[in-house]
């Protein structure tokens, strides 16, 4: 068709337009780099490397911080960043120092773990996965940001994108699970949420990805413990979530403990450099874990001056605590060991990192109260976050629909997690204010108010150990769960049990038997826990069993004995939360992230393995000898990822391709109708699986390739529809090439992993 003038000159208007902001973008960013450049020509050395050097902060007295050890080493330029300082004005104390004392008054970037939520606090980053909400997750990474921008905060050591297969790892409570597509948009909407379209926006913080890489594959699920797979595996099972992350433009990465193919990561430059850097084209900051340059001698690797070497010149910029940079680099300079062309760059990426947050424009930005400190657990965040726990809870069982509850009579709520205010947060929770937090039983009075009586009792104690449970408690500023007399305190809890209805237990993990530092090789309920339960069973009435996790746990023989089972992940809303969950205003629509294993034994466990040469199906109930068999136990999960039960039930349609065969360039669509069968309104997460049925090396028996969430009220039905691209289909082939090769594909639509209907379709 022929350009008339008019659209002619619109286009010509349009050319310019595009080419003057791309030119635009450019000038600026050149501006951004001669700022940098002309800082780094009046840096001395020492400062250089003083950009490097991360620390605790350590006690800070508001109005004299410059006194501190801190303070001496922020003035003499020795310090880049600090973390985990709470409150506003000790932070605004700290920048001060940086900004009037030091030579350049270079300012300081202030960290934190703000892991699931800065004083409102989130269901834990495994829970926040079993919703599968994945705009919801990015709004509660944007909630988090503006409270903590609200309180000083300019970088959050999260979102963790390590996929874990193995339940007695206890960081698994940190991560999405077990899946690496989920991980992977969970992993992008945390970025998007923490950090915006423009990192200088007021309530926008910096987000960092760890960490890189592997770490949930520690051997025996024994936390900093050795990890060692082929680099097919990392590729095709492990790195997708790391990718995702950078791709959705994080601004800084975390290395990990481990190893990496026999070095640690802090000092891998194939890791750092050429996968991260090189091939995925990461323009931003590398932090070490804590201390973890020091740990490299424990390793095996040197003194603390040839590992400092290593790790800045495998792609390390920022030593986080062991001082390894500031007081080693200078000599191993001298010394020929580095150029200082490695210092600069390293430098000039921290730098570049303070200049995006917009900290050159505004060193007290963060502390200038632009973002009131009213904001911080206020009645809007609070009922969002109530709103998305109610989403996380994951209903296992529930015999004879004892849920919902009615609001009469009398309800029996025992357990160690009853009154335990300062666990309800969950692991990571560094800011919390528990003071400001329900306990379950607070919880469960107010929502009822009257009409139903509550009774409540502790029952018996969290662990049979009492050292260990002080030291898992105390250890991290939790208020200790009392210790009592077993004896007496299971006739207190049976006594109430029965003048009750119902029973409701709170059993299960406290915040801090799970997270960092807290491997497990039992996963089973602890014994005097399992104890009372056992007791309370006795009594034969309606009894609900909430299990606090921050994992998979083993519960074999509770799905055999219990009426009802609700897995529940901590927050600072779950007491309003459960109370209308189990009472029935919102239905149960979480659905597991993770495999929950029969035995411990199983471990490591998940739905994604490759296939044997001698499978047995799942759940076969006689033991097959010479086949991939457990004597004692049948192959598969209790509960496989994925699942999740409703008030509701669900029914799925066969499955209907747009094309049963298509080029390799092609898509295709899948379509299913999920009718609600049952007699109450809710939600289902529809999830789509793929399987290559041949290909040029062994693929998993199924993979996540999609998922939608639908609400339907009863006797509602809608299509879904998932479109089926060539990318999904890809894979890292032995060469470590992206690729689709032609064959036979099965597609499996469903409600879990398991319990799916199925289609085939051919690439030719």
């Amino acid at each position: 068709m022929r350009k008339t003038p008019l659209v002619m000159r619109i286009s010509k208007l349009l050319l310019t337009a595009v080419c003057f902001s791309a030119f635009s973008c450019a000038e600026k960013q050149l501006q951004q780099n001669d700022f940098i450049s002309d800082l780094m020509s009046k840096m001395t050395l020492k400062e250089k490397l003083g950009q490097l050097n991360q620390q605790v902060a350590g006690e800070i007295n508001t109005g004299s911080p410059q006194n501190t050890e801190c303070g001496k080493a922020i003035t003499a330029g020795e310090i880049g960043s600090v973390f985990n300082v709470i409150g506003v004005d000790k932070i605004k104390d700290l920048k001060t120092v940086a900004v009037e004392n030091s030579r350049l008054k270079i300012p300081l970037l202030v960290g934190m773990d703000v892991v699931h939520g800065y004083q409102t606090i989130f269901p834990l980053p495994l829970g926040l996965s079993c919703t599968w909400d994945i705009e919801k997750i990015e709004k509660s990474a944007a909630i988090a940001a503006k409270e903590s921008a609200a309180n000083g905060i300019a970088w959050t050591f999260s979102p963790m994108v390590d996929i874990s297969l193995d339940a007695r790892w206890g960081r698994q409570a940190e991560g999405a699970g077990e899946d690496p597509f989920l991980g992977s948009e969970i992993a992008k909407a945390m970025v998007r949420g923490y950090q915006g379209t423009d990192l200088k926006a007021d309530d926008k913080i910096l987000a960092c990805v760890k960490h890189f890489a592997l770490y949930g594959a520690a051997e025996s699920g024994l936390d900093y413990n050795t990890v060692d797979m082929s680099h097919l595996r990392m590729f095709n099972q492990y790195f997708d979530p790391y990718k995702a992350a950078v791709e959705a433009g994080v601004g800084s990465v975390m290395s990990s403990f481990n190893i990496v193919d026999g070095i640690p990561a802090t000092a891998n430059k194939w890791l750092l450099t050429d996968v991260l850097r090189k091939r995925w084209g990461f323009q931003g900051m590398v932090v070490t874990d804590y201390a973890s340059i020091a740990e490299m001698q424990t390793h095996g690797l040197g003194e603390l001056k040839e590992n400092s070497v290593r790790a800045l010149k495998a792609g390390t910029d920022m030593d986080m605590v062991t001082r390894g940079f500031l007081s080693t680099l200078e000599t191993a300079l001298n010394e020929g060991l580095i150029s200082e062309d490695d210092i600069n760059k390293a430098c000039r990426r921290v730098l570049e990192a303070k200049q995006k947050l917009g900290l050159f424009d505004n060193p007290y930005k963060y502390c200038d109260g632009k973002i009131p400190v009213s904001v911080t657990y206020c009645a809007e965040h609070k009922a969002f976050a109530k709103e998305l726990t109610e989403e996380s809870f994951v209903l296992l069982k529930n015999e004879n629909n004892i849920l919902p509850l009615k609001k009469q009579g009398t309800i029996a709520l025992i357990g160690p997690l009853v009154e335990a205010r300062s666990d309800m947060a969950g692991t990571w929770s560094v800011a919390q204010d528990f003071s400001k937090y329900s306990t379950l039983k607070e919880a469960f009075e107010k929502y009822l108010n009257g009409s139903a009586t509550v009774l409540t009792a502790q029952g018996c104690n969290l662990l049979d150990n009492e050292k260990t449970q002080n030291s898992i408690q105390k250890g991290h500023g939790t208020e200790p769960i009392l210790r009592v007399d077993d004896e007496k305190a299971l006739k207190e809890a049976v006594d109430i049990a029965k003048k009750s209805n119902v029973i409701i237990c709170a059993l299960g993990e406290c915040a801090w038997m799970s997270g960092e530092g807290t491997s497990r090789s039992d996963l089973e309920l602890p014994r005097p826990q399992k104890a009372l339960l056992n007791e309370l069973l006795k009594l034969k009435k309606p009894l609900v069993l909430l299990n606090f996790a921050g994992r998979a746990t083993v519960l074999t023989k509770e799905s055999k004995t219990v009426p009802a089972i609700m897995n529940v992940w901590f927050g600072s809303e779950i007491g309003a939360a459960l109370c209308s969950v189990l009472c029935g205003e919102k239905s149960p629509s979480g659905k597991l992230t993770v495999s929950m294993p029969k035995s411990v034994g199983q471990l490591p466990l998940y739905y994604n393995t490759l296939i044997s040469g001698r499978p047995v199906q799942d759940d076969n109930p006689e033991y097959i000898i010479f086949n991939s068999d457990y004597q004692d136990v049948s192959n598969g999960a209790l509960y496989p990822f994925g699942f999740g039960m409703s008030y509701t039930k669900f029914e799925y349609s066969d499955i209907t391709l747009s094309k049963t065969a298509v080029s390799e360039s092609e898509s295709l669509t899948a379509k299913v109708t999920v009718k609600n069968a049952g007699d109450y309104d809710g939600d289902e997460i529809v999830q789509l699986y793929i399987r290559d049925i041949y290909a040029s090396i062994c693929r998993p028996v199924k993979e996540l390739k999609g998922f939608k969430r639908i609400s339907l009220k009863k006797g509602e039905s809608a299509e879904v529809e998932f479109e089926i691209t060539p990318d999904l289909l890809k894979f890292y082939n032995y060469d470590l090439d992206f690729v689709l090769e032609k064959g036979e594909f099965e597609v499996m639509i469903g409600g879990n992993s398991r319990e799916v209907k199925r289609e085939k379709f051919e690439v030719k």
